[in-house]
């Protein structure tokens, strides 16, 4: 009998991959290929090496906040031309970090950015503004994502607790967070994009009108580029 008769058959069908579960604790390489075969329909981020995935958000404590921070970012980023708007990504921030915020701001690389878009059409590198709607201080919006942004050294971070009614923006000093104060107005301002101005009262109250209002004040306070 030939040696190779004693050998077991290996089947010819391709491996199905492996599918992407909550809790599963994976590098940042390994979530993205299952992210991408988990379909149109999951939305998940990886925190600390472990999986999360997304439920369902509901209007008024998510999906509207979360249009107004969209418009609030957007506006900022059509009036300058050295950053890039975008929500909803996949943002692989380290190699056990892969959040998909809400909403940010991220300085071009020909910029001196510290965000790049790699082959495969994701970012890579620590955005400089980062926005998260969030229930309660009780969301891992406000814990384990949280660290993961001061590791990867992201610059700014807004937390905006809608079950809370309160609206938190830290600032990278060295190896914290450090909580920004709003003014007498309850405006906050950005300490590194300039002109990225918040009115926190507008914003609490959904008052869209306001919160552009106010950001457009904060575009002219500062000498824009001139445009091409």
């Amino acid at each position: 009998m030939s040696s190779a008769a004693s050998l077991p058959s290996v089947s010819t069908e391709k491996t199905k991959s492996i599918p992407l579960h909550a809790g599963d604790h994976l590098s940042a390489s390994e979530f993205l290929r299952r992210y991408r075969n988990a379909g149109e329909n999951v939305e998940a981020e990886l925190i600390n090496g472990v999986v999360y995935i997304m439920l369902p958000a509901h209007f008024e404590a998510h999906g509207k906040p979360e249009s107004i921070i969209h418009t609030w970012l957007g506006h900022y980023a059509t009036f300058t031309l050295t950053v890039e708007h975008a929500s909803g990504s996949s943002v692989k921030i380290s190699r056990i970090d892969v959040p998909q915020p809400d909403s940010l701001l991220f300085v071009k690389p020909e910029a001196g950015g510290g965000c790049r878009i790699t082959e495969d059409d994701y970012l890579e590198g620590a955005p400089e503004f980062v926005a998260e709607v969030s229930a309660s201080s009780a969301s891992y919006d406000c814990r384990e994502k949280l660290e993961a942004y001061l590791r990867a050294g992201v610059r700014e971070y807004l937390i905006w607790r809608t079950y809370d009614g309160a609206v938190d923006w830290f600032v990278l000093k060295e190896d914290e967070f450090v909580r920004l104060e709003p003014d007498s107005n309850s405006v906050l301002r950005s300490p590194f994009l300039p002109g990225l101005w918040l009115n926190t009262k507008a914003l609490l109250a959904h008052d869209r009108r306001g919160v552009l209002q106010t950001l457009d004040e904060g575009i002219q306070s500062r000498d824009l580029p001139s445009r091409p």
